[in-house]
């Protein structure tokens, strides 16, 4: 964590990341539930139940409030024709309706729905379910997950490189103002801090104008529709980006006067003052963007949001501060020979207590999102977790490194900032070598050499004196001497092997910690694990409760004498496993009777299983049985019932329904 300081102990480190494992520990084992992603936890008519007659309207029910649309919810008819009134209503209790046109057929109905839940991300499904028997249906929905795609892709690089832009606005800013204000007339720093700026300012817009198609369409060229912008600006999330914009329209202003008036003041006072103001004002408007995040997203959501989003802020200026010095300060020992050793001793401070508030704030989102051992294993949010830890870890390993280099620097160069002790170490190894290389030369017998006329010195005039009346030759001086003063300053970057160990090592903190930002992007558009779980379990549960005895009517007709009838096939429980079948034929008058042959097979098409084949035995007049009839999973199964009433006079009919 700490990148250069020289005071931090390793057993504080040690002992800090001992107390994020415990207290990560006492958090999970007393989880308590909650939500974030919404999940489809109930509907009317249920998924695969076949209802006499048609409804009025489809009801949905979810685990959390969701922002619906008209069109948020489509029902197709099995045709793939649209047979919904394109209005959905709120009913209340997380429940929304929609209203259906009269007259339906029968047949299998599908229900298409994307809405978006309360923590900003879209969430897609579909079920089906059948008015007076199932049928074939020629719906086809798209395999593409909602946000997914092309546009997911720039949705998701838009939300890195808002992140990345405001750790290196805010923490570059941090690090100038409080830890080396000289920084602020650096021009590698200057540009850092700007160029964060401009990220966070162009991503944010690119986020604004994604919103909509991210969210309903997922056609790119939805983002320049500005009737749909203006619905983004109704909701949450888009008031929450059109904030960010007008925040950092106060943070350009910010960075105008610390690089500007503030870089330029004499005054100590004044300074003292300007520095005061700039502090108050800058950690308002971190503040102000880091809501943005908080408000709109996992953190306003689910249990405890009151304290969760503070957390959340909090959580996000930790690692601005930390990581935003960190590049801060990567710039200055690859730019620079100037950061003094107050700015060092300052950063370590800061470096360590930003540690420390990640991991109480990192600790308590970990409760929140994940829950218990088994959401942190056995799910893609949880195992990310475990990812960014591995890195944190990592980084701490690294910054060891870092640390050993700075006390060799600072060892040798009695006590001086590692990179005033590199100037020191390169000037004193320079001078040593001159003075070798002179003594040997004087033990080696000289040879006369002819006499060269020695060459004309070349001087130039300090800044602001005059010295030749020339100005092109003035400048070319000026120019000269900055080239001498960049080589030096090269010079003693590159030769000392202190100092380069130390880049190395700050260069490869840098590294991990830009793949850490990506891990932490992924977790942030990831369904945590808690409510994976619990949309595990209210599937389970709502599979369970719409599981039942299945009874079907299969009429036929094998054109042959007496040809006709009905074939009622009951298969008991209707689940997946074992089940009972049992097959009454009847003619139209509803007598029994009985018939050659009766055969009946399973095939579930989407995971291209079957078909299974079923020879029930025959009982009594018109009644045919077979026990131990297994069904693998659950899903749409296309039932066919073969019926043969003579030697030559056979049909097959075949019916779809849902078992499990």
């Amino acid at each position: 964590m700490q990148t250069i300081a020289s005071r931090c102990r390793i057993p504080r480190l040690r002992q800090l990341l001992l107390v994020l494992l415990a207290t990560t520990g006492l958090f999970l084992a007393g989880a308590a539930p909650t939500s974030a992603h919404a999940a489809l936890t109930g509907s009317d008519p249920k998924q695969g139940a076949v209802v006499d007659r048609a409804p009025g309207q489809v009801k949905l029910t979810f685990s959390e409030k969701v922002a619906m649309s008209d069109g948020s919810v489509r029902v197709l008819d099995p045709s793939g024709k649209r047979v919904d009134t394109n209005k959905t209503t709120d009913l209340g209790s997380n429940t929304y309706g929609v209203r259906l046109r009269p007259g339906l057929p029968d047949g299998t109905f599908t229900v298409a729905y994307q809405v978006v839940s309360a923590d900003s991300h879209p969430v897609a499904g579909a079920y089906t379910f059948s008015i007076g028997a199932p049928s074939d249906t020629k719906v086809a929905l798209p395999d593409q997950e909602a946000g997914g795609g092309l546009l997911g892709a720039l949705y998701d690089s838009a939300r890195y490189l808002s992140y990345a832009g405001f750790i290196l606005l805010v923490g570059g800013a941090a690090f100038v103002l409080g830890c080396w204000p000289r920084g602020a007339g650096v021009r590698p720093v200057q540009r850092l801090v700007t160029g964060g700026w401009v990220t966070l300012t162009a991503a944010t817009l690119a986020l604004l104008l994604l919103r909509a198609p991210y969210t309903s369409s997922g056609k790119l060229g939805d983002a320049f529709d500005m009737g749909k912008l203006g619905d983004v600006l109704n909701t949450k999330t888009g008031a929450a980006l059109v904030s960010r914009l007008l925040l950092l329209a106060a943070a350009a202003l910010f960075i105008a006067v610390l690089f500007g008036a503030y870089e330029k003041r004499e005054d100590l006072k004044e300074k003292k003052d300007l520095t005061f103001g700039l502090a108050i004002g800058g950690t308002v408007v971190a503040l102000g963007i880091a809501a943005t995040w908080a408000m709109a997203e996992h953190a306003s959501t689910g249990i405890q949001a009151g304290i969760a989003m503070p957390v959340d802020v909090l959580h996000l200026l930790a690692v601005a501060a930390w990581l935003g010095g960190l590049a801060s300060l990567l710039v200055a020992l690859f730019r620079t020979t100037a950061v003094d050793a107050s700015a060092v001793q300052r950063f370590s401070t800061v470096a360590f207590t930003s540690v420390v508030v990640l991991a109480a704030t990192g600790t308590y989102q970990a409760w929140r999102q994940v829950g218990s051992w088994s959401a942190l294993t056995g799910t893609s949010y949880g195992q990310l977790l475990l990812v960014k830890i591995g890195l944190v870890v990592v980084l701490v390993g690294v910054a060891s490194v870092s640390r050993r280099w700075t006390g060799r620097i600072a060892a040798e160069a009695s006590g001086l900032a590692p990179e005033a002790a590199a100037a020191v170490v390169v000037e004193q190894r320079t001078k040593q070598t001159a003075q070798q290389a002179s003594r040997q030369t004087s033990k080696k017998p000289q040879k006369k050499a002819a006499a060269k006329p020695a060459p004309k010195p070349v001087t130039v005039p300090a800044s602001g004196q005059g010295g030749d009346d020339d100005p092109e030759r003035s400048a070319q001086l000026a120019r000269q001497q900055a080239a001498m003063d960049s080589a030096r300053e090269k010079r003693i970057r590159d030769a000392d092997p202190y100092r380069s160990g130390l880049r190395r090592s700050v260069l490869a903190e840098a590294g991990i910690a830009v793949v850490l930002l990506g891990v932490t992007t992924f977790l942030t558009t990831t369904e945590p694990g808690r409510t994976e779980e619990e949309a595990a379990k209210a599937t389970s549960a709502a599979a369970a409760q719409r599981s039942g005895p299945l009874q079907l009517k299969v009429p036929f007709d094998t054109g042959g004498t007496d040809g006709k009838g009905t074939v009622q096939l009951d298969l008991d429980p209707g689940r997946t496993g074992s089940n009972t079948m049992h097959l009454y034929v009847k003619r139209p008058n509803g007598s029994a009777f009985d018939v050659p042959e009766v055969k009946v097979s399973l095939t579930n098409e989407a995971k291209d299983v079957g078909p299974l084949p079923i020879a029930p035995d025959h009982i009594a007049t018109g009644h045919w049985s077979a026990n131990g009839v297994q069904v693998p999973m659950a899903g749409t199964w296309k039932i066919a019932v073969t019926v043969r009433t003579s030697d030559i006079d056979q049909i097959t009919v075949k019916k779809n329904a849902q078992i499990g």
